[in-house]
């Protein structure tokens, strides 16, 4: 009996959006998990250093960086909800608040980095500010391409183009959640 597209996926249609996006996001996991745990082996080799370096991060900041990007991720929400009732105008409003949202959180994270090389602290001052700014960065990157993804469906409204950009997009609010507490807040 040959295949059909509905079980080619091996159970990835039944999620929203393009069963594609599930496999990207299932290998964006993967590699912030690895550095997370790169991390934290890292952590382990110098707790002292990495906690006189974590001491030197807003976690003020970090934190209203968080509530930004949940808040997009609400937004999100609406979006998928919107264009699901049909309503294309409010599924639109959704995705550039959401949009709007992205791009406050990155002006935050913008801001933190001058802060940081104002203060004499780059990539190369420990190991604890390599990894920082190459996962916050990698995550901003992230960030930045969620945005395109946004506009994007944007353009094209159809219920499967928004569930996968929100897809996307919830898949870099995860990853914040995740990357907040390893290196902000866990001592």
């Amino acid at each position: 009996m040959p295949a059909t597209d509905s079980d080619s996926w091996g159970g990835l249609e039944t999620l929203p959006g393009h069963p594609l996006i599930w496999i990207l996001i299932l290998s964006e996991l993967v590699v912030f998990g690895a550095f997370l745990l790169g991390f934290s082996g890292a952590r382990v080799k110098d707790p002292t250093g990495f906690a006189i370096s974590q001491m030197q991060l807003d976690r003020v900041v970090g934190g209203i960086n968080t509530m930004v990007l949940l808040t997009s991720g609400l937004c999100a929400v609406f979006a998928t909800r919107a264009i699901r009732l049909g309503t294309v105008g409010h599924c639109r409003g959704w995705l550039l608040l959401t949009a709007l949202l992205g791009l406050v959180f990155l002006g935050v994270k913008i801001v933190e980095y001058k802060a940081k090389i104002d203060a004499g602290i780059s990539m190369e001052t420990n190991s604890f500010f390599t990894l920082y700014f190459l996962i916050t960065g990698f995550h901003a990157l992230h960030v930045v391409m969620g945005l395109g993804i946004l506009g994007i469906v944007a353009l094209r409204p159809l219920a499967v183009n928004i569930e996968t950009g929100v897809a996307f997009w919830h898949m870099i609010d995860l990853i914040w959640v995740l990357v907040f507490p390893v290196v902000y807040l866990v001592r």
